[in-house]
């Protein structure tokens, strides 16, 4: 992983600053833009080819939503920064797939960056992709790494009316982006609360090799999502303590709902962050007592054929005047021997609380 970081971040070295140049995976094939432009009647939803026709929508009243998805091709973004006047710095944040979460807030606009995670069923694992967005006085543009999102809710409401989105401002899409974001995380934690379930069942039961793996892969996913909420929440906080002409005061309560939210999204990391910590330690006492276990049965049975060791070994020498060779009963008798004595220290194992 790191040595893939390493090699993407060095696509970099020795250009100057603002250059754009992709710097991650590419997620899909072509770059699809698509464009919803709404007010509190009505709401049009368009595909568009080029990033100039997106300036139709935002000269009127409305507020318009700009979709793009793929960012593999700097071109396209180095002409939607030339039609909407975003710095160059900005537009190479935005190509960098590998950014922090984090708001700046310029003269015409605010940029945020924020992880768009999903819980990927066929890997059990994070799905990661970064959702950069941009502010302006009545529009917002979303950069996007592929197909798929969190905002199918968000379009419904928009096409139908549905709660206050048709009636507010720029401001409050962008609010109800990050939200949903921030919402989906909660159903990811979800699932990374089962698995923990489950492996904390099997842990007790049946512990095996295979564990360590997975509990380490939750740890690591742990870990990776508390590094997109935790300045994310500082991101937010930014934006409710600093005065800009793009956040009306009527949505700060909101972004303070929507701190909130990434507190308990914290607060629910550090809580599995310990329950995995803790499911380590019980698997290897686990794999500690199975061990334990199982010498104590090897040590048992030593200890009962210790004696019967010594009295074979007794009959086992070479001697000619052995006066119990010449006995017709005698071997029996000595099997006898043997056997009662296996049975009274397993009569004595048992009363000692050792079997």
């Amino acid at each position: 992983m790191f040595k893939k970081l390493r090699k993407r971040r060095s696509k970099k070295a020795g250009l100057s600053p603002g250059t754009l140049i992709h710097i991650g995976e590419q997620k899909t094939e072509y770059v699809e833009l698509s464009v919803i432009d709404y007010n509190s009647d009505e709401a049009e939803f368009s595909k568009i080819d080029t990033p100039d026709k997106i300036l139709k929508y935002i000269k009127n009243d409305n507020v318009s939503w700009l979709n793009v998805c793929g960012l593999h091709q700097p071109e396209i973004i180095d002409q939607i920064g030339h039609e909407f006047g975003i710095h160059s710095l900005v537009l190479e944040d935005i190509l960098n797939t590998e950014q922090r979460p984090k708001v700046e807030i310029y003269d015409d606009y605010i940029f945020i960056v924020v992880k768009m995670l999903q819980y990927d069923e066929k890997k059990e694992g994070l799905d990661v992709e970064q959702l950069s967005l941009i502010l302006g006085k009545n529009f917002v543009i979303t950069f996007q790494e592929k197909e798929g999102d969190v905002f199918d809710r968000l379009r419904e409401w928009i096409k139908k009316g549905k709660g206050r989105l048709r009636k507010k401002g720029a401001d409050y899409l962008a609010y109800a982006l990050v939200d949903a974001v921030v919402d989906h995380y909660f159903l990811v934690l979800e699932k990374f609360g089962d698995e923990i379930e489950k492996i904390e069942d099997n842990v007790y039961l049946e512990p095996d090799s295979d564990m360590v793996s997975e509990i380490q892969r939750i740890k690591s996913d742990m870990i990776f999502i508390r590094k997109s909420v935790w300045p994310l929440r500082e991101s937010i906080n930014l934006l409710m303590r600093d005065e800009t002409p793009f956040i009306k005061e009527e949505n700060i309560i909101f972004l303070r709902d929507l701190y909130d939210h990434t507190i308990q999204v914290i607060d629910t990391i550090e809580i599995f962050r310990e329950m995995v910590s803790s499911l380590l330690d019980v698997y290897l006492s686990s794999i500690s007592n199975r061990m334990n276990e199982v010498m104590k049965v090897l040590t048992i049975i030593a200890t009962i054929f210790i004696p019967l060791t010594f009295i074979a070994g007794i009959y086992g020498m070479n001697f000619e005047y052995m006066p119990e060779l010449k006995i017709p009963w005698a071997y029996p008798a000595v099997l006898i021997v043997c056997i009662l004595i296996a049975i009274i220290m397993l009569i004595f194992f048992r009363r000692k609380k050792w079997l």
